[in-house]
């Protein structure tokens, strides 16, 4: 249960960390209530999956989701580049990711 929580806890840091390009600053009222809920809700969640996973492999895995899921958001949506770098490097976050996991049981 605790692996599903972080997933959900991931998966809504890159609904906020896209919410801030929305948001505008903070500055459009509904996609800042949005975005807030989002963050307060992901924390929520990876507090509850800390009960049961370590905090180091949680928080690890928590923002490398986040990061890959952001990054994809500012690719698919933004116009950002993919870069083979950019990718690669994608990449070796999503090993960390799947070492994270695998190490901890």
């Amino acid at each position: 249960m605790g692996w599903i929580l972080l997933v959900l806890a991931g998966l809504l840091e890159i609904a906020w960390a896209a919410g801030l390009k929305v948001s505008d600053g903070f500055t459009r009222l509904v996609p800042s209530i949005l975005t807030i809920s989002a963050m307060a809700l992901s924390i929520w969640l990876l507090s509850l999956a800390v009960r049961t996973l370590p905090l180091g492999t949680a928080y690890a895995v928590w923002t490398g989701i986040g990061a890959l899921g952001t990054a994809a958001v500012g690719i698919l949506w933004y116009g950002e580049p993919a870069t083979a770098l950019r990718i690669v490097s994608f990449g070796l976050i999503l090993a960390g990711i799947a070492g994270l996991k695998l190490s901890s049981g």
